[in-house]
């Protein structure tokens, strides 16, 4: 179970019974305050332990679980986790980090809240340390490493949203960190709700963009909402010629496809092997 932090007064979603006392549950420290930020930082050492083989063993822990991994570095001992954003949580970041000496290996997760965002304190120590005490040294690790560093996302069921949600989703992203957006969405699908804004021949295929409105158009902005629009449009599968050809601007449409693309400037996602959803 993840550690779903949610917004400041918010009800908490059930989390997981609390760990037993162990060197890892012991060492757990919280840090910041809901206001600015929650830190949590949890830390285990491992017997004959290298980075590399301890952050492919975080990873096919993370994935298992159902968390991205944006970016590893294995032989550097660094590895990005994330946990996804749902309706009812936002995203937050894990940084796991892996060090050896005398050939004893540390290992440690920092998981950091946004500002507003709150958790028990024995759920998230439950959730890091039942990840960070499955750690092997040795033969056992390196065998465990292996299966990690191949491992890959389960397949998921596409992420329904509408077309500016998505939007205004995407361009809070991109006021924290664009880097980060294509590696987040990397082999993720939607099926999105919206207006066509217009259909276009793209290369070999159609490309249909959905409508979304400049804020300065729109009725109601959202507190902290960016003084922008990141435009959403999506490449159509083979074999829908007919089917895009039949739409029209203003039309709604509902499309389901795989993350493609993502441009910074002007801001734009780009879904492919797009289809209508059923």
């Amino acid at each position: 179970m993840k550690i779903y932090a949610l917004a400041a007064g918010a009800m908490v979603c059930s989390v997981p019974a609390a760990a037993l006392a162990g060197p890892c549950e012991d060492g757990f420290v919280k840090k910041g305050s809901a206001i600015g930020g929650l830190k949590f930082t949890a830390s285990i050492t491992v017997p004959d332990l290298t980075p590399a083989s301890a952050i492919y063993q975080m990873k096919g822990l993370a994935l298992g679980k159902g968390y991205d991994v944006l970016t590893e570095e294995a032989e550097d001992g660094s590895m990005l986790i994330e946990q996804s954003q749902t309706q009812k949580a936002r995203s937050f970041p894990i940084i796991v980090t892996a060090t050896t000496a005398a050939k004893v290996g540390t290992v440690t997760m920092q998981a950091n809240l946004r500002g507003g965002m709150m958790t028990k304190d024995e759920a998230a120590k439950a959730e890091m340390c039942s990840m960070l005490n499955q750690l092997k040294g040795g033969k056992a690790g390196l065998a465990l490493a292996a299966k990690g560093r191949t491992a890959s996302a389960a397949p998921s069921a596409p992420t329904k949203i509408g077309a500016m949600v998505l939007s205004m989703r995407l361009s809070g992203e991109k006021n924290k960190n664009p880097a980060a957006i294509p590696l987040r969405y990397k082999g993720k699908s939607f099926t999105i709700d919206g207006t066509v804004d217009a259909i276009a021949k793209d290369g070999d295929t159609y490309r249909i963009d959905f409508y979304v409105p400049e804020p300065h158009e729109q009725v109601l902005l959202l507190p902290g909402q960016a003084n922008f629009k990141t435009d959403i449009s999506c490449l159509m599968a083979k074999g829908q010629a007919a089917y895009s050809l039949s739409l029209k601007p203003k039309k709604s449409v509902k499309l389901t496809g795989t993350f493609h693309r993502y441009r910074d400037y002007p801001p734009i996602m780009w879904l492919s092997d797009c289809r209508p959803a059923e």
